[in-house]
């Protein structure tokens, strides 16, 4: 099934002087596109938290958000009162506000605590990838649950895509004959004799022209595909996206060779349904 790459996840971890908070959010990307805050004495574990979220997210655009509170009396750490500062001074130029409440915000801030601590304690490190991993599988249940709202919508699109499909079929026939018509009326206002079986081969060679056969055939097993991969064990809104151009395809080739009223009115209506299919696809992991 599909995945949306629109998604949230949270999980906090209490330990006995410090409590772990870790959020994820995503939106759609072309690719895999994180940004990390993380406090400075959590940065040499960056990259491997980095990894794994690349394991698991694939592609999007990825908020990562590590925090970590003091809860307990006893602390190596100590205010970092230069930085808390400058944050106090540029949150007062955004909104107005006592001195306590813009120091309780800036604390709030990355870096605003430094640590005697050169090593990051391994009890504690194993806390952050445990509460890493509960965010993720989070943010992978929310993308899922986003996902089957696509996948709901693309099945009402391509439902509504096969019932034009059959209006086309169905005008076909009329489109022939009303084209015929046309012909043969313009060649009786010549009022020229005309040999009857050239005529007829020149008509045959000129609807072959704008026979769309083909088209319909195709444009049915790429509405079939499309609904294949979307039912697929994985999503791949990318593969997904080849489709759904292929489909343009051919519904822009049977627009071009329609040459009856009726029949490009139920052409408009497919691109508009398709459209539909490839703003939604932007959020499709």
């Amino acid at each position: 099934m599909i995945q949306s790459m629109t998604g949230f996840g949270k999980h906090v971890v209490q330990l006995p002087s410090k409590k772990i908070t870790v959020e994820i959010k995503s939106l759609n990307s072309k690719n895999l596109d994180i940004n990390a805050r993380i406090p400075q004495a959590y940065r040499e574990k960056e990259l491997e938290l980095r990894k794994m979220i690349a394991s698991r997210l694939v592609r999007g655009k990825i908020d990562l958000g590590l925090y970590v509170e003091i809860t307990g009396e006893e602390t190596t750490s100590e205010v970092n009162q230069g930085v808390v500062k400058k944050y106090m001074q540029q949150l007062s130029q955004i909104a107005e506000g006592d001195s306590l409440k813009l120091m309780e915000l800036a604390l709030r801030m990355p870096d605003t605590l430094k640590s005697d601590k050169n090593d990051i304690d391994e009890s504690e490190y194993k806390a952050i990838r445990n509460a890493m991993e509960a965010a993720l599988v989070n943010i992978s249940t929310f993308r899922e649950a986003e996902g089957k709202v696509l996948e709901n919508d693309f099945e009402m699109r391509l439902k509504e895509l096969r019932d034009l499909l059959e209006k086309i079929k169905s005008l076909d026939v009329e489109r022939i004959d009303s084209i015929r018509e046309r012909l043969e009326k313009a060649v009786s206002e010549i009022r020229v004799e005309v040999d009857a079986n050239r005529f007829e081969q020149e008509l045959i060679y000129y609807l072959e022209k704008y026979d769309i056969t083909e088209e319909k055939v195709r444009l049915a097993n790429h509405l079939d595909y499309f609904e294949t991969t979307l039912k697929s064990d994985d999503s791949n809104g990318k593969k997904l996206g080849f489709i759904s151009q292929e489909i343009g395809r051919e519904i822009n080739t049977i627009g071009s060779k329609a040459n009856f009223a009726p029949m490009q009115q139920v052409v408009v209506q497919m691109k508009d349904e398709l459209e539909k299919i490839k703003e939604q696809m932007l959020n499709v992991l």
